[in-house]
Formats: C-alpha cells, sequence, structure tokens
C-alpha cells in the first residue's frame, strides 16, 4: 500500500495535492461550526444514582433541567427600590416560558425566605430552572442574562447557577480555542524553519496539520448526531492535530533526507522513504489511537469525546502525512529547501556553510555513548528524579468542576463565591434525597426518617414533605407543596461540611447508612454524590482500561520488535514519563502553589482530568518510542548482532538519526500542549500543563537517557523473547523495507 501511495504521489503530484485540498475544504465547511452542537458539560456518570435522582427532580419536582440563579445586592435587600427590581426580574423569568421552580426571599414564606438572604442582609437569591436541551439552556441563559444583567441606580443584579457556568465555559473555550491557535501555530511554524531551514519545507508539515484538524472536526460534527460530545475536545483536537501532523511530516521529510544523502536520487529516496518512515507513521498512529480510544469504556461523555477526537485526529493525522506529504515533497522537489533561512543568516554573518561530520562526531551519538558508559548511576538518578516529582500525587483529592473552572471575572464566579461565603446554606453542599417510589409510607415514616438525617453530624436542617427537621426536632410549617410528587418524594439536606473535604465523605456515608422509610430505595444526588459517583465510575473501570492499554501496546510493539523484553521496558518508562506531570498538577493547581498559575485553586483535581491525561500522554509517549525503537532495530538487524557491542553500536546509531527529530517534534508538541495553558478555564490549563511536562520528560530523560541506559543493561536480551512467540514473530511481525546502511 505505502509503495502504490508513493509511486501514485510520484507520477500524479499536482492532482493528488489539488484533490486532497478539495476534499479537505468541503470536509472544513462541514465541520467548522460544530462548536454550536457541543456540549460544556458530561463529567457526570449518567448512569449513577445521583444522575438518576437528577432526573427525578427534573421530571417530578419541577426543578428544571439546570439551576439559573440571581443575585439582587443592594445597601438593604428588603428596600422598596431593591424589591422592585427583584420583582421585575422574577416577572422576566417567569414570561420567558422557559423557567421553572422559582424562589425568592420576596415571593417565599418567611422560612424559606430565610435561606435565600445574605448574611448582612444585603443580597437576595432568585433560585430557578432553566428547561430544554443543553443547546436550548444555553441559549435561553445567554438571552435572560443579557436581559436582566445590569446595575440599577446602585441595585447589582448578577447571574451564575449552572445554566451559566455552561453558558460562560462554551463562550471561554471557544475563546480560548482561538487564542491557542494564535499561538501554536505561529511558534510551530518558526520552530519548523529552525528546525528544516526552508519555509516550504516548514509550511508542510503546518498544512498537514490544518488539514487533520479539519478532518477531526467534520468527524466530531457527525458523532453530535448520535451522542453528546464535549466542547472541550475541540482543544484536544486542535493541539493534537497540529502536534502529530507536524512529528509525522516532520519523521517523513527528516527520513526523506537521509536517503538523498546516502545517494539515492529522489524517486528513490521517496519510495525507500515511504516504506519506512511512512510505516512507522501507521504504525505511530495506530498505537496512539487505540491507548486513546479505551476512553469509550468510562461512561462520562467529557472522557467518551476525547476518545472520538483522539481517534479522529490521529487518523486524520497519519493519513494525511502519508498521502499529502509525498506529493507534496514530490511536487516541490528541489524547492524544498528553497528560502533556507539559516543559510540566509550565515550568509549575513559571514559565516561558512557546514560540512556534514561523521555519525560517530555528532552529538546524538558522543551523548548516548556517554550515558551507556555510566548506565547504572545516570539510569538510577533518572528514576529517582521522576519518582520524587511524582511524589506530591499521592496526596491527590478528586473533585467535581464548579464555577470557579472559569476565571474571577465570570458573573456566575462571582454569584458562587457570593454563595459560599455570604449566604447561610450554600446550595452546592446540599444534598437532595428522593424516594422514587414513596406510595404507602405514612407521614410518621418520611418524619422519623427525616429527622434521623438530621442527626447526622454537620447536617444543619433537613426539609421534607411534612417538614423542616433541626438536630430532630420540628421546625416551620410544612412544605408538601415541594416535597410530594407523582408518587415520589423530596427531602433536602442542608450541609456544614465543606465539598470533598473528609468530612463531607464521612457525612455522606452516614446519610446513607440510616434506615430508609419502610426500606425504600433513596437516590441522592447534590455535589458530594456526584463527585462520588463519578470517581467510583472512574476507578470501577480503571483497571479495565489500564489492563488494555497495556495489552495494546505490549502486542504492538511485540509486532513490531519481535522482542517482549522492549514493550515491558516501554510499559514501565511510560509510567515514569508520566510521574512528572501527576506531581506537578496537584502541587501547582490543587495545593495552589505558583498561585495555581492564576486559577482558583479549590483543593481538589477534577477527576476526569488525571485519567484524560494518562490515556493520551500515555499514548503520545508510544509515538516517540516507536520512532526511536524501530530506527534502533533497523541497525541491530544490520549489524552481525554479535552481543553488547552490537547492542550498544545499534542504540548509539538510532538515537543519532532520530534524536534532533524526536527533540524538534517533543518541543512542537509541547508548544501545541503548552498553548492550552493560556485557557481561562481552568482544568485545561492544567490539563495543557500536564501534557507539555509529559512530553518533554519523554522526549528527553526517558527518551534519550532512560532508554539507552536501560537497553546497555540488558545487552543482547533486548531482543529476546520466547521460541514460540519468536516463531509467531516471524509469520505475522511487522517486516522492515530493507537493511539500514551505517552512514553519516
Amino acid at each position: 500500500m505505502l509503495r502504490a501511495i508513493a509511486r501514485l504521489a510520484i507520477a500524479a503530484p499536482r492532482q493528488v495535492v489539488a484533490v486532497a485540498i478539495l476534499v479537505i475544504v468541503a470536509i472544513g465547511i462541514f465541520g467548522v461550526p460544530v462548536a454550536k452542537h457541543l456540549s460544556p458539560s458530561g463529567f457526570a456518570d449518567p448512569n449513577s444514582q445521583s444522575s438518576r435522582a437528577s432526573d427525578l427532580l427534573t421530571e417530578k419536582f419541577g426543578q428544571g433541567d439546570v439551576p439559573f440563579l440571581v443575585v439582587v445586592t443592594s445597601d438593604r435587600f428588603d428596600s422598596p427600590a431593591t424589591r422592585a427590581v427583584a420583582l421585575d426580574v422574577i416577572d422576566q423569568l417567569k414570561r420567558s416560558g422557559h423557567v421553572t421552580g422559582i424562589s425568592s426571599p420576596w415571593t417565599s414564606p418567611p422560612q424559606a425566605a430565610d435561606a435565600l438572604v445574605s448574611r448582612d442582609e444585603k443580597s437576595g437569591l432568585i433560585s430557578a430552572g432553566i428547561t430544554g436541551d443543553e443547546a436550548s439552556q444555553q441559549t435561553y441563559a445567554r438571552d435572560l442574562s443579557n436581559q436582566i444583567s445590569r446595575d440599577r441606580d446602585g441595585i447589582v443584579v448578577r447571574t451564575g447557577g449552572t445554566a451559566m457556568v455552561n453558558l460562560q465555559v462554551t463562550q471561554q473555550s471557544q475563546h480560548d480555542l482561538l487564542l491557542m491557535e494564535s499561538i501554536a501555530i505561529p511558534l510551530s511554524f518558526l520552530v519548523l524553519v529552525w528546525v528544516f531551514g526552508g519555509v516550504f519545507a516548514a509550511a508542510l508539515p503546518v498544512a498537514v496539520g490544518l488539514m487533520a484538524i479539519l478532518g477531526a472536526l467534520a468527524v466530531l460534527r457527525v458523532t453530535t448526531f448520535f451522542t453528546d460530545v464535549s466542547i472541550f475536545a475541540l482543544n484536544l483536537t486542535t493541539a493534537m492535530g497540529l502536534a502529530l501532523a507536524i512529528d509525522y511530516t516532520l519523521l517523513m521529510i527528516s527520513r526523506y533526507r537521509d536517503e538523498l544523502a546516502e545517494g539515492h536520487d529522489r524517486d528513490e529516496a521517496l519510495m525507500r522513504t515511504m516504506v519506512s518512515a511512512g510505516r512507522t507513521v501507521l504504525f505511530s498512529g495506530t498505537t496512539v489511537a487505540l491507548s486513546m480510544g479505551v476512553m469509550v469504556l468510562f461512561p462520562m461523555h467529557f472522557l467518551k469525546s476525547f476518545a472520538y477526537a483522539g481517534v479522529a485526529t490521529v487518523a486524520f493525522a497519519a493519513l494525511a502525512a502519508i498521502v499529502i506529504t509525498p506529493a507534496a515533497i514530490s511536487m516541490l522537489g528541489d524547492r524544498l529547501d528553497a528560502l533556507d533561512v539559516r543559510r540566509l543568516l550565515r550568509r549575513m554573518l559571514g559565516r561558512a556553510e557546514p560540512t556534514p561530520r561523521p555519525v560517530e562526531e555528532q552529538f546524538w551519538y558522543r551523548s548516548t555513548r556517554f550515558v551507556m558508559k555510566r548506565a547504572v548511576p545516570i539510569g538510577l538518578a533518572g528514576v529517582v528524579l521522576l519518582v520524587i516529582l511524582g511524589l506530591p500525587f499521592l496526596s491527590v483529592r478528586p473533585g467535581f468542576p464548579d464555577d470557579r473552572v472559569l476565571p474571577t471575572s465570570a458573573s456566575a464566579h462571582q454569584v458562587g463565591d457570593q454563595l459560599r461565603s455570604d449566604f447561610t446554606n450554600d446550595s452546592e453542599t446540599a444534598i437532595p434525597i428522593v424516594i422514587p417510589d414513596a406510595n404507602g409510607l405514612s407521614d410518621a415514616q418520611i418524619a422519623r426518617y427525616a429527622a434521623d438525617l438530621s442527626r447526622v453530624p454537620d447536617v444543619t436542617a433537613v426539609s421534607a414533605p411534612v417538614g423542616a427537621y433541626v438536630r430532630g426536632n420540628p421546625v416551620g410549617v410544612p412544605t408538601a407543596a415541594t416535597g410530594l410528587a407523582s408518587g415520589s418524594a423530596l427531602l433536602t439536606v442542608e450541609c456544614a461540611a465543606p465539598l470533598f473535604s473528609d468530612r463531607s465523605a464521612t457525612q455522606l456515608d452516614r446519610l446513607h447508612d440510616v434506615s430508609t422509610p419502610g426500606n425504600r430505595t433513596v437516590e441522592f444526588t447534590g455535589m458530594a454524590q456526584t463527585n462520588r459517583d463519578s470517581v467510583d465510575a472512574i476507578t470501577s473501570r480503571l483497571p479495565v482500561v489500564l489492563g488494555l492499554i497495556a495489552a495494546i501496546m505490549v502486542v504492538l510493539l511485540f509486532l513490531l520488535t519481535g522482542s517482549l523484553v522492549l514493550p515491558l521496558k516501554a510499559l514501565v518508562l511510560n509510567v515514569l514519563s508520566l510521574t512528572a506531570a501527576f506531581g506537578a498538577m496537584v502541587w501547582i493547581f490543587q495545593d495552589g502553589h505558583l498561585d495555581a498559575l492564576g486559577t482558583t485553586s479549590t483543593g481538589t483535581l477534577v477527576a476526569n482530568i488525571p485519567v484524560l491525561l494518562f490515556c493520551i500522554a500515555f499514548g503520545l509517549s508510544m509515538d516517540y518510542e516507536v520512532f526511536l525503537v524501530s530506527r534502533i532495530r533497523e541497525f541491530w538487524l544490520a549489524s552481525p548482532q554479535g552481543g553488547v557491542a552490537d547492542n550498544d553500536e545499534s542504540v548509539a546509531l538510532g538515537v543519532a538519526h532520530t534524536g534532533r527529530v524526536i527533540t524538534a517534534a517533543a518541543l512542537i508538541m509541547a508548544i501545541s500542549f503548552a498553548a492550552l495553558t493560556a485557557a481561562h478555564v481552568s482544568f485545561m490549563r492544567m490539563f495543557g500543563l500536564g501534557l507539555a511536562l509529559a512530553v518533554l520528560a519523554d522526549a528527553t530523560l526517558v527518551r534519550l537517557v532512560l532508554v539507552p541506559a536501560f537497553m546497555h543493561v540488558m545487552g543482547r536480551w533486548n531482543w529476546w523473547a520466547p521460541k514460540p512467540l519468536v516463531w509467531m514473530h516471524q509469520r505475522v511481525g511487522i517486516r522492515e523495507a530493507g537493511p539500514a546502511r551505517h552512514t553519516g
């Protein structure tokens, strides 16, 4: 297949490029509007009890699909002017036709109104729910917020709640995406000019990256027809599409130049490039795609979306690299190296053209030999360093994203801060409990359950269909109007324990332990329960996911190398390469060091992010593993295979021929991911930094230090496999196109 593509690229390069451009333009027109169809949520397990309870709150208790909160602040919440503004806001909410369950201190009974007034009695909270699908919810929330969010004679009206969080996260993500592209693409191009010199050669990988991004966007658009897709998948599509396309194109152009340097004419050099580097690109793409594809096993749409985006992006990046790159190389011919900026700079500085040096005198060869001569101390030092950097991850505390993922300038964040600091009861800490089937239960049974719940430590009050309870004592008046619906019952537990703390977890356990009325099934929801369900959904599936990733990597690397030792080595070193990134995430974003890089530290990490980082970074580390090991194996097969000396020479030559490519590719990929740190949604900033650190650690310390050290220690055992596996590899293993030659 690769030879056929090369022959087509040689015979009709202009036609191949023209058709590719037409196809990509058509795909781009279809795919670019995808942002309008994506969801800002998807962090929760849709099959969990918290999701089922939330559905019941919407279907039976009219609480709306998502909360919409309005805070009205003035000198006094009960002044005539403030009351007039608040009643006008409430009237607009009622007239919208998409808002249900409105409550406020100006319209609710006194007992219920107290919880809606701030401690200093300057602010009042209007609580409501917005109905409709996610796209409609955001439209309604935007329109309502635009109507009511303005200052009126010193009276400040701010909007928040989940509805506004979702809207502002979507708007911020779209803005961040444009900002990221404006940073990553120019910087990547400058690095490519430094690596290649020629402007045309530098522009080709960027063009291939844009093609990969547009193709992936089209796939995401199609996916939205069948299921929810997270808007955050766009960030991965852009960053990874550009990074992988550059990686693959960089590898192919570098190999093409190597083949030319060996004396082959252009057509033969391109053919040899396709059956060597092209094969590596396809193999690498397969490993990366499979490692990210396993995320579909998680129930959260957030992780599933990254699986869809990752597989689509890798597929288009690899496809564009093996189809467009050879055609462009053939079409450009000698012009591939035109506009060589490095040559121009040397002329301006009066420096002579560099002369080719034997490979043994080049930096990568000499540095690898240095490492292998001191393999044990250098290898141990590298491992210890990575382990130390990863130690903070042992104290990770999983949490759930709330309004604080937004910048402090966002109204949803400001409203959330007011609720946490100024109001007695924070709706985020409340735990609604639904009894789906309350038929046949007496008031006394429900009252006893509510009273028992109120005795749990850190519970401040329990609202039930038959009354309100504080520490087991009834207070207030019955609330049957909101606590019973269609044979179901709702109780709301107000909590004082801080979210995601040990106290909150203990309290939730004790609430679950309370005997239910008539031994009926109850469903808990609220932020604490939702977070627990999400963490449980991840941890219950994590062994299967990690096992699949490990199995896939071992099988694919065995097919490439014929060795059982090298795949196992890759698994261990890939995990080590992630430790620094995981430790940095906890130290910076959870513990708040370095001012959490300008974000709001909540003392937790979004539970989905470490899993997402592991699956993606693990796959990308295999990308560089394939680049390096496939080249080392070429030299090993061409050597007499006599022992340690031949093994070390193969490793040194493999690193010498790929070290520059891997370093440049890693730098460009790190730029693409580091551009995500410009995002104003905090967990995307964390995600971008984590991936950038993981890529840099893997491509430098792991790939160019620990791998040579390990392979020196193992010697000929690097290429060992049991006889049955040797027999299997001889029949189904991946074959090299031809022997490598020891050249400079």
